[in-house]
């Protein structure tokens, strides 16, 4: 099948499976005579593999070693077990990332007025160091603080 077909059947762009043979994640896809790639069965799981690591968050690097261990029959499960945790792991850390700057902004938001004065604490706040009529965003929230704007 041709890259088009190859991408409609995996879920993954044709632009996605050049990158991810560009990068060598997955090798280079057979051609015919006139340079046109063709793609078998096979390289359609593999594509479908690293689309639902993605879907999952994995990195590409580590896209990379799930499937180095997916072809590897002598592989030890707890291989794969410790990458997942260690993905966990990091997405609990965005999590709570996200979670804090949410609060943030939302601190920001309260503390300006939304009205026709140019003070704004949102911009204050990304202009650099905090304004001194604006407690930094940390403290505002911590303390239940809220600025002038």
């Amino acid at each position: 099948m041709n890259i088009g077909e190859a991408a409609k059947s995996s879920g993954v762009s044709a632009k996605m499976i050049r990158y991810y043979e560009e990068t060598g994640l997955i090798p280079p896809a057979a051609r015919t005579q006139s340079g046109y790639r063709v793609y078998a069965e096979a390289d359609v799981h593999r594509l479908r593999f690293i689309r639902r690591a993605r879907d999952l968050g994995f990195s590409l690097v580590d896209i990379g070693e799930l499937l180095g261990l997916w072809r590897d029959q002598s592989r030890q499960s707890a291989d794969v077990k410790q990458l997942a945790l260690a993905h966990i792991a990091g997405l609990r850390r965005k999590i709570v990332e996200l979670e804090d700057m949410a609060s943030t902004l939302e601190t920001l938001a309260q503390a300006c007025q939304g009205n026709a004065r140019p003070d704004c604490p949102i911009l204050s706040e990304l202009e650099g160091p905090a304004h001194p009529s604006l407690p930094d965003a940390a403290s505002a929230r911590d303390n239940g603080v809220r600025g002038k704007g």
